[in-house]
């Protein structure tokens, strides 16, 4: 594992994107298993519709802090063998590894809760490095490709992830209990492959996967290194968001609308499935749980559609058409996707939903940081990706503050509209695309 100075950076091969990027197959490993799970966790412990927004509030909360801190942190770190970013990656697997261990043993909502927290935490100081990471390796030309690659090993992750569950339970004859408080033995399983997934992505990267010292690997990380500190790094996090370039305020923004929009699929989905298609009455019904790991299915479903989507077509749309009119048409299918789940009676019909979710998800996770790495000055750019996922973070608190008001007060707690509604959200930042100019 030698390190690489140079100025100027080369064009990689696919293999070396294909390397560099193998290790989110592991963190959306993490991500999958938590967004298609959790919400039937919660209600296995016995939590009501309108709770589940809560427990998932000290995540994002947390979040919101260790982003940028971890941005800061990576930007001033070189270490001899693994670089910049790579010890990142490292330090958060061991950690959210350990969580999926421990998640699916889970006996109290507060114990789950308490785990998601730590695990959310985790799972963002191997996330957050890894998109600086592509700005970092790659030359401008490239970052499509690359950004790409992450969605490729993104949806192929959920892909297995989301369908583990199902797969416990039809291809291994895996037998749950339907106690109540009891998670069921397919959930189980599925966390600690989910572990060993994780760990080991992450580690492939780390070994495979080089990195290109700082220009000021000598004199000037030794003055950085007398100024840093807590306050230093507060102040630096601080004038960088009074700073941010005018591209990133709008794609902020849109970000702003895109995301609540899948974190109410995220919430909601799987126990609508449940209970508005498959006609399950209660947690206990085992109606639900089938409906459950359907719902498993078909999130599996969009995420192979994310796999195929941005692995053969995006970056050729996006040369045809531009970064942004290919967002804004991806997250228009999205919208489609979701506001459409409210007319579905037929199970089997949810796949086409998901076709449209799949292709806003490639996109989501490619096109905003593509069309953002050209506007960050480069010895900050993992403070601005910490940053830049404030419109994240941001949206799920909120999400997670009101949402539970607004389902037992004004929507009676129909998921199905919870879900409907994010559709509608990401209408809204499919317009606001729109705004952002690559040239500024």
């Amino acid at each position: 594992m030698t390190t690489i100075s140079i100025t100027h950076k080369p064009r990689l091969s696919f293999w070396q994107i294909w390397n560099m990027s193998f290790g989110f197959l592991g963190i959306q490993f993490g991500w999958a298993l938590q967004m298609a799970n959790m919400g039937p966790i919660y209600e296995y412990l016995g939590a009501k519709p309108d709770r589940i927004p809560m427990l998932f509030l000290a995540a994002p909360l947390t979040g919101l802090l260790v982003q940028p801190i971890v941005g800061y942190m990576s930007d001033h770190t070189w270490h001899r063998t693994l670089g910049r970013r790579r010890p990142y990656f490292l330090i958060g697997a061991i950690i959210s590894s350990i969580c999926l261990i421990f998640m699916p043993q889970s006996s109290t909502l507060w114990m789950a809760a308490g785990l998601l927290w730590i695990m959310d935490t985790s799972i963002n100081v191997s996330m957050e490095p890894f998109r600086a990471f592509v700005t970092d390796k790659l030359p401008d030309t490239q970052r499509t490709r690359g950004f790409a690659m992450q969605s490729v090993f993104i949806g192929l992750g959920s892909i297995i992830a989301s369908a583990l569950p199902w797969i416990m339970a039809n291809w291994f004859h895996v037998i749950n209990s339907h106690a109540n408080g009891t998670i069921p033995a397919t959930v189980r399983y599925s966390f600690y492959i989910g572990a060993f997934a994780f760990i080991s992505a992450v580690v492939y990267t780390v070994v495979t996967s080089t990195e290109y010292p700082p220009a000021d690997i000598s004199e000037g990380m030794k003055a950085r290194e007398s100024n840093k500190g807590f306050g230093a790094g507060a102040k630096e996090i601080l004038h960088s968001i009074a700073t941010m370039p005018k591209r990133m305020r709008k794609l902020a923004l849109m970000q702003f609308f895109t995301w609540p929009g899948l974190f109410l699929m995220w919430f909601y989905y799987s126990p609508a499935v449940a209970r508005n298609v498959f006609g399950a009455v209660s947690e206990k019904d085992p109606l639900y749980t089938h409906g459950v790991e359907f719902a498993g299915l078909t999130l599996s479903y969009y995420n192979l559609v994310t796999f195929v989507f941005a692995l053969l077509f995006l970056p050729w749309i996006a040369a045809k058409l531009g970064r942004k009119y290919t967002h804004m048409l991806c997250l228009f299918c999205g919208a489609a996707g979701l506001i459409s789940v409210g007319f579905i009676h037929n199970p089997y019909m949810l796949y086409a939903s998901m076709t449209g979710v799949g292709i806003a998800w490639a996109s989501i996770l490619s096109m905003p940081y593509a069309m953002l790495g050209g506007c960050l000055p480069e010895n900050k750019v993992g403070i601005y990706m910490g940053i830049f996922n404030f419109f994240i973070v941001l949206p799920e608190i909120l999400a997670s503050l009101c949402f539970g008001w607004l389902m037992s007060h004004v929507l009676n707690n129909n998921r199905l509209l919870a879900v409907e509604i994010g559709g509608c959200l990401m209408v809204v930042a499919a317009l606001l695309a729109l705004q952002v100019d690559e040239h500024e």
